[in-house]
């Protein structure tokens, strides 16, 4: 075959891949659990996202936010503000997210979260997100993180007058075997597939991280209530 025809074949089959991956690309971007079988869906945000067109959002069929206010024991989410007010404004269920560090005091990560979140009877119970401990310089054990987010939700929701939720990503879950541990309702995540990575069920699961929808620029964190 000569090379002239070698090349036309080459080049038609890298247009044809780079289609495909287009493609790929816009169904996972605009993918999200049926209806049908997860009737509740709605969204995490924090200042990552920007701006947040809270009435479009609700428009394309939110229920939900989880809204990040805090992360370790000094950062405040520069926008959760102005993300909780909007959100309540248009109607929607919300809550506030923190961003537990192990590395870091609980007891300090909950004052700066309770004196970030205002007591809201209306809102969702508080969500505490597991971080990664990998910049720790010494990694706490088990019975350390276990105890510390003990101290922590003791404090978190007797402000928020409501059980918290442990959003559990699995590398911490099977570095630290944590949901056996700590009786609270579990939020799991994994792209387009139900997890099952903890020792007990998810009541919300982050369905995708990369979904793109009107009223945010960028991907967002789409979840999904178990029906």
């Amino acid at each position: 075959m000569p090379w002239t025809v070698r090349l036309r074949w080459g080049v038609g089959l890298l247009l044809v891949l780079a289609i495909a991956a287009g493609i790929a690309w816009w169904i996972a971007a605009h993918w999200a659990p049926s209806r049908e079988g997860y009737p509740v869906q709605g969204l995490s945000v924090s200042a990552a996202q920007g701006e947040v067109d809270w009435g479009t959002l609700r428009a394309q069929g939110a229920d939900f936010a989880y809204i990040r206010a805090t992360s370790g024991t000094a950062a405040r989410d520069p926008r959760f503000a102005d993300n909780w007010a909007q959100a309540r404004l248009t109607g929607l269920r919300y809550g506030a997210e923190l961003v537990f560090d192990p590395c870091q005091r609980a007891s300090d990560q909950a004052t700066l979260f309770i004196t970030t979140v205002p007591r809201d009877n209306a809102a969702l119970p508080p969500v505490v997100r597991i971080a990664s401990d990998e910049q720790c310089p010494s990694p706490p054990g088990r019975d350390t993180i276990l105890s510390e987010l003990n101290t922590l939700l003791n404090v978190i929701e007797v402000h928020g007058g409501k059980p918290a939720l442990i959003r559990l990503p699995e590398a911490m879950e099977r570095q630290y075997d944590l949901a056996s541990g700590i009786n609270r309702t579990l939020w799991l995540e994994g792209n387009f597939f139900a997890p099952d990575y903890a020792s007990h069920g998810w009541v919300i699961w982050t369905a995708s991280d990369m979904r793109r929808i009107e009223g945010v620029d960028g991907p967002v964190e789409w979840d999904v209530v178990a029906p």
